[in-house]
């Protein structure tokens, strides 16, 4: 059976004439994709030939016969090949692939990995640079504000406690307390200017 014949029975959906021409090119096609890149596995050839040979199932009626069908078949190949080789691109620059957050939720269910309550590695960097610089301000104000200002915030003392530690009125200790705080600004600041200015 010539090749006008065998195409005539697909397009009448006469399923041994597929069988036919399937067994009659797939070889050809699967030669020609393989010798295309030096790249191309045994499996992309296959890969890249069903796709070829499934363009061929859904356009046969637009093969006009201008060309031999060979001819028609190897320029499908050319493309689904070129089309492989851009997927393969793309996925390894990581487009064409939609991430999926491994702290997702999926269908109401539990993340794959629950965030962790610690801080980032980044957000533990720029604490330690943020503690550095706050003990760097502390021992430039010097004392009795960096006692104050650490008895409430490295110890966690109430203003009361403070008051009975230090032998002030606790009103003494919040007023004491703000302007330390405001002189610990300034100087954090200027710190800050210092290392930027370098």
């Amino acid at each position: 059976m010539n090749d006008d014949q065998l195409i005539a029975q697909c397009r009448a959906g006469q399923s041994d004439a597929w069988d036919e021409l399937f067994d009659k090119y797939y070889p050809i096609a699967a030669r020609f994709v393989f010798q295309l890149s030096p790249d191309f596995t045994h499996e992309d050839t296959e890969e890249i030939c069903q796709e070829t040979f499934l363009s061929v199932v859904r356009n046969l009626d637009a093969f006009a016969g201008r060309s031999s069908f060979q001819t028609w078949l190897l320029r499908i190949a050319t493309n689904k090949a070129r089309d492989f080789c851009e997927k393969n691109h793309a996925a390894k620059r990581g487009g064409g692939i939609i991430p999926l957050s491994l702290n997702q939720k999926i269908d109401g269910e539990l993340p794959i990995d629950p965030p962790s309550p610690l801080p980032s590695p980044d957000g533990w960097v720029l604490r330690a640079e943020t503690l550095g610089l706050v003990r760097d301000s502390l021992d430039e104000l010097g004392d009795p504000c960096r006692e104050i200002i650490q008895l409430r915030y490295y110890g966690d003392l109430s203003y009361e406690e403070i008051a009975t530690a230090l032998n002030l009125n606790p009103k003494t200790v919040s007023s004491r307390l703000s302007k330390c705080l405001d002189r610990l600004e300034v100087i954090a600041r200027e710190i800050i200017a210092d290392l930027f200015s370098v």
